[in-house]
């Protein structure tokens, strides 16, 4: 009963441990997302039409559950739809004004998203680009950020889940020194937004389809970033005039259509509407399956530590852990795991720099756990595990 009537299409015997990468959608976003193709199919923002006012309706009321998953102020922010949290970071940084920033600053333990695009930017700005450590907690030296500097970061690793634990601190030093921090909040808002409650960041990225929900990216942007923001990225939807050679924003005209700002094109109104229906889901699971998620994945991290085979990434028990086995090649086993039904990734998880470069680690496997696991798929993976070790 309960959470897994939600995930009832769940074959016998699959254990699905790959929800870093992306969830499991339960029934209800499934439901939401069919319903929009059955019922409403409609163009957002166009059309006078029933449909469309029914489309506009719900994505209108997503975008504020998202505000209210956060904590955040529909005063101080507004949520534009993307692609995924690779292609939101770089939507904001390919139009930010390298000139306005001494130094474009990321961490060690960052995902290929950030790390990379403050690359790009970095060249393209000429200005440097620092690299700092994160502490075995995942905090970031808060002293070692200069100055009016470009901050893009984390607040949840995709190799082992560990937090900016002062996060606060960290964007209040950013924002105080003249700088813009921007956070990849991937990897947290599945099973650690409170971390991002209230964080009064620049901008949050995060991909739905790590929340229990269809593809597609969310950006929550503060609404006083805007007038740092050199709109390049441009197209229908984002223009409420056009003459020959100007045009006029819907942005700039209507300070109730600042999303517009970053959403060019045609959106996909199924799949925000479907972001509405998982965040419902998640504010109303009762605190038994919360429980039973951190009994799931601490079992399964004790029992993997416990073994002198098994080099754990991960120094504290979290929904993602990342480990290798001495002696058996990661693919391979990932492979021996598939044939048994468990899923799991992996290799470097885009973490490419720290993994490799930093750790020095070989290609590694990845489990990542969410609401739809059950204690037994814990004790038939422990069982598999067992037999290979």
């Amino acid at each position: 009963m309960g959470v897994m009537n939600d995930f009832e299409y769940l074959g016998g015997g699959e254990v699905y441990l790959d929800a870093a990468c992306q969830s499991l959608r339960p029934t209800p976003v499934i439901r939401a997302l069919n319903e929009y193709y059955e019922k409403f199919n409609s163009c957002g923002e166009r059309v006078k039409y029933p449909w469309g006012i029914e489309t506009d309706r719900r994505v209108e009321a997503t975008r504020e559950k998202v505000l209210k998953y956060l904590k955040l102020s529909k005063h101080d922010y507004f949520v534009s739809f993307t692609l995924n949290t690779t292609y939101g970071i770089n939507l904001l940084l390919q139009q930010l004004d390298g000139n306005e920033f001494d130094v474009v600053v990321t961490s060690d333990i960052e995902h290929n998203s950030p790390f990379l695009s403050t690359m790009t930017f970095s060249r393209r700005s000429n200005i440097p680009r620092l690299v700092l450590t994160r502490g075995d907690d995942g905090s970031l030296p808060v002293n070692e950020i200069p100055e009016k500097a470009l901050v893009v970061v984390n607040c949840a690793s995709n190799i082992d889940g560990r937090k900016l634990q002062n996060i606060k601190d960290v964007v209040k030093k950013v924002r105080k020194t003249g700088g813009v921090i921007i956070i990849d909040a991937a990897q947290a808002m599945a099973h650690s937004s409170d971390i991002l409650h209230k964080t009064e960041a620049d901008a949050i990225c995060f991909s739905a389809h790590k929340l229990y929900s269809p593809s597609m990216g969310v950006m929550v942007v503060r609404k006083d970033l805007l007038p740092r923001i050199q709109t390049t990225f441009i197209g229908g939807g984002m223009v409420d005039d056009v003459e020959r050679e100007s045009y006029l924003l819907s942005s700039e005209k209507n300070p109730d259509h600042l999303y517009t700002k970053f959403e060019s094109g045609l959106q996909a109104w199924g799949e925000a509407i479907a972001l509405g229906a998982a965040l419902d889901w998640l504010d109303g699971l009762p605190k038994i399956d919360h429980e039973n998620l951190k009994e799931n994945y601490t079992e399964l991290f004790n029992f993997l530590s416990s073994s002198k085979k098994v080099t754990m990434v991960n120094r504290e028990a979290n929904p993602t852990m990342s480990f290798f086995i001495d002696d058996i090649d990661s693919h391979l086993l990932g492979e021996a795991l598939g044939a048994e039904k468990i899923m799991a990734r992996t290799g470097y998880f885009c973490a490419h720099y720290y993994l490799d470069k930093v750790r020095h680690f070989p290609p590694l496997i990845r489990f990542s756990l969410g609401y739809h696991n059950r204690p037994e798929d814990i004790e038939k993976v422990k069982n598999v595990m067992e037999k290979i070790i």
